[in-house]
C-alpha cells in the first residue's frame, strides 16, 4: 500500500505521520521546531529516511505565503527563517519522491473539503483562531490562493479603522490566544495559558467579566464571518483551532450571529443565513491538507 510522508510546521512544534491514499493516519507525532532553517532541514532529512523505499511523496504545511508551484515560502509567519526557503528542491536533492508545500491555513480548509465539514461544499471558508486568525477559502469547489498567495490570510483584515499598529487589525483582536491570556488575567491565574480553566468558568458562569468578555470575542469573530459573507456569499464557516474543540465556542459564535443579523433588518433581508461548524479535524487537518493536495498533484 502507498505512503505518503505528511509533515506541518507550526510555530511550536514539527507534526507528522504516515498517510494512506484514503487519508488514514498512522498516528501523528511531533518534535519542537527548532528555531533555525538548518536544525528544520535535518528533522524533515530524517523523517524522509525512516519511511526507507516506503514513502511515495511528501507533503508539507507551514506559515507564510507560500507559492505551490515552485515550493517556495514568503515571510514566514510566526517562522521567518523559512522565507525564500524552497522546500521541493530541498526534498528533490534528498529524495526522488514528489513533494508538495502550502499554506497551513489552507492546508486545513482543504482537509476539511476533502473529508470534513466542508466536503461538498461549493463556497465555504475555515477560520481557524490561534495566535492570528488565519484560514482558507473555498469558491467553486476549489481553495483560493490569490495573486500575491495570501488569500485568507485573515489577521490583516481591518477591525478598528484609525488604531495605531497591530491592534487595528483581526489578528491582534480576534487573536484566540489573547483571547485566553485576558481572561486568564481577570481570574489571577498564574498561568496565562490555562484555557482549560478559563473555560471551565465560562461554561459555569462563574465569572461575569470573564464572560462578558467572551461574549465581546465571538462577536469579533461574527464580523469576519459577515464581512466574508457580504463579499463571497458562502454556504458554509467552519471554524477551527485549538478552542473550537470546546462546544461553547460554536455554539456562541452561532448565537451572537443570528443576534447581530437580525438586528438589522436590511442586513436580514439581504444576508441568508450561513451554516457555522466546527471543523471537523483538529491538530491532524493540516497533515490531512497537505497529502490531499499531494494527491491532487499526483493524479495529474
Amino acid at each position: 500500500m502507498n505512503k505518503y510522508l505528511a509533515i506541518d510546521i507550526g510555530g511550536s512544534f514539527v507534526k507528522y505521520s504516515q498517510v494512506d491514499h484514503a487519508g488514514n493516519l498512522a498516528g501523528s507525532h511531533k518534535v519542537k521546531t527548532p528555531n533555525n532553517l538548518a536544525d528544520l532541514t535535518v528533522i524533515i532529512e530524517d523523517l524522509i529516511a525512516d519511511m526507507g523505499s516506503d514513502i511515495k511523496g511528501v507533503a508539507i504545511s507551514c506559515p507564510g505565503r507560500v507559492d505551490e508551484a515552485t515550493g517556495i515560502v514568503y515571510k514566514g509567519g510566526a517562522l521567518p527563517f523559512l522565507h525564500e526557503f524552497c522546500f521541493k528542491q530541498f526534498v528533490a536533492s534528498i529524495s526522488h519522491v514528489p513533494c508538495v508545500v502550502m499554506n497551513d491555513g489552507k492546508a486545513a480548509a482543504l482537509s476539511e473539503l476533502w473529508l470534513g465539514n466542508l466536503k461538498g461544499i461549493e463556497n465555504g471558508a475555515a477560520i481557524l483562531l490561534g495566535t492570528g486568525v488565519c484560514g482558507g477559502i473555498i469558491l467553486n469547489g476549489e481553495i483560493i490562493h490569490g495573486r500575491h498567495f495570501q488569500a485568507g490570510e485573515l489577521s490583516f483584515m481591518p477591525d478598528r479603522i484609525g488604531r495605531p499598529g497591530q491592534e487595528a487589525y483581526f489578528g491582534h483582536s480576534a487573536s484566540a490566544v489573547g483571547f485566553v491570556r485576558q481572561a486568564a488575567s481577570l481570574l489571577g491565574l498564574a498561568d496565562l495559558d490555562d484555557g482549560l480553566t478559563v473555560f471551565d468558568v465560562i461554561c459555569k458562569q462563574s465569572n461575569q467579566e470573564v464572560c462578558l468578555l467572551f461574549e465581546a470575542y465571538c462577536q469579533k469573530i461574527v464580523h469576519i464571518i459577515l464581512d466574508l459573507q457580504a463579499i463571497l456569499d458562502l454556504d458554509r464557516v467552519v471554524i477551527g483551532g485549538g478552542i473550537s474543540a470546546q462546544p461553547i465556542v460554536i455554539d456562541t459564535i452561532s448565537k451572537q450571529y443570528h443576534l447581530i443579523r437580525n438586528r438589522s433588518q436590511i442586513m436580514a433581508d439581504s444576508l441568508e443565513p450561513i451554516e457555522i461548524m466546527a471543523c471537523q479535524f483538529g491538530n491532524e487537518a493540516n497533515l490531512l491538507g497537505a497529502i490531499y493536495r499531494l494527491l491532487i498533484e499526483m493524479d495529474r
